[in-house]
């Protein structure tokens, strides 16, 4: 037993990417226990398996679990500087797995719906990841404007769990797979929604594709930016379907010449940027780079427009909902509702005093 928790203090501090100094600085236990702990010669008290555990972003029951150390993986893009990375892994990871106990004790398990895939790294090609992304579009039923409906549909119906949280650069994003927990997605809280929007969607490519490139990341051969590229042009047919873009565009054109206006318009409606559309239009009209480029930079000179700005929650909505239903039927304490919330003891008090759901049956006749 000691030896386990030994082995799984030791691996958690590493994958948080902290020293034994940095860890004594956050729990106020001494450098010399700390080293006693991961070499199995002490076992730590409860309160104090609490504060690493709080240190760590581990749930307690993590370092008394037995079997071999999980395979933890996270993909980014656009990877924060490695320890920023580490810590954001660790909360990210934590986020997953409170949401996991959550729909445990709620019993609401969701499946993750999704099309995943196999195959070889290799061979995989542009025209299979156009081919994914309006299977996916067909399969969730997403409509001619996918970005509206993209994030609801993946929490409620797909089982994937979408997280925001403040990093730096405002351009990454991170994913991970895993048996336990669930397919997840971290987006930044920094940036503006049509850039989540744009991330989700290239992070849900990853997801989809997890099986075909992530065992290959690990070897020599592989070019480690092919899948990005076929992400983005995933996530490019996914938001931007060409039936949808051709007739908006088609629409303008029976009335008049399309215009700077119309285009930043256009990317309005389908909640993206205008350096976005422009790449999109130019693979449906055969525009070339250089058409493409001079466009966006005559875009850039005309319009300087920050749409929408807002602060997306932390947590999904539903996450939230589950916490509270499990405070009221005794699943999860105060003092856990709280932290699961990220907010303090006093706020959470205020989730008791609220009135309980009446559960009373509503008759609906036919009509």
């Amino acid at each position: 037993m000691n030896g386990r928790i030994g082995e799984r203090l030791r691996y958690g501090r590493e994958r948080a990417g902290l020293t034994l100094q940095q860890v004594c600085e956050r729990t106020k236990i001494g450098i010399s226990s700390l080293s006693e702990y991961e070499s199995g010669k002490r076992q730590p008290r409860l309160a104090q398996l609490r504060a690493l555990a709080g240190a760590l972003h581990r749930s307690i029951a993590f370092f008394l679990e037995p079997g071999p150390l999980p395979s933890e993986i996270v993909l980014w893009r656009g990877k924060p500087a490695a320890q920023q990375a580490q810590e954001l892994e660790g909360r990210f990871r934590r986020l997953c797995e409170q949401y996991h106990n959550l729909e445990v004790w709620c019993g609401e398990r969701r499946a993750m719906n999704l099309l995943f895939q196999n195959g070889d790294p290799q061979k995989y090609c542009y025209d299979q990841a156009e081919t994914l992304a309006y299977k996916v579009l067909q399969q969730l039923q997403l409509g001619s404007r996918p970005a509206l409906a993209l994030l609801s549909v993946l929490e409620e119906n797909c089982g994937v769990k979408v997280f925001h949280l403040d990093f730096e650069p405002t351009g990454s994003a991170a994913c991970t797979v895993s048996e336990t927990l669930g397919a997840g997605v971290l987006l930044n809280a920094r940036s503006v929604r049509w850039r989540r929007n744009f991330d989700l969607a290239h992070e849900l490519f990853h997801l989809l594709t997890w099986a075909i490139f992530q065992p290959a990341r690990s070897g020599d051969v592989y070019d480690q930016g092919k899948d990005e590229k076929f992400a983005t042009c995933f996530a490019r047919h996914l938001l931007m379907p060409r039936d949808a873009v051709k007739q908006a565009i088609g629409d303008i054109r029976q009335e008049r010449a399309l215009t700077y206006d119309d285009l930043f318009d256009l990317a309005r409606q389908f909640d993206v940027s205008i350096e976005a559309l422009l790449w999109q239009i130019a693979f449906l009209y055969n525009r070339t780079e250089e058409q493409t480029r001079n466009d966006i930079a005559h875009c850039q000179a005309l319009f300087n427009v920050s749409r929408e700005p807002d602060r997306p929650p932390v947590r999904p909505a539903r996450f939230e909902a589950l916490a509270v239903k499990a405070l009221r039927s005794g699943e999860l304490s105060l003092g856990r509702f709280a932290e699961y919330m990220g907010i303090s003891r006093r706020e959470a008090g205020s989730y008791v005093q609220q009135e309980p759901v009446n559960e009373q049956e509503v008759q609906i006749t036919s009509s």
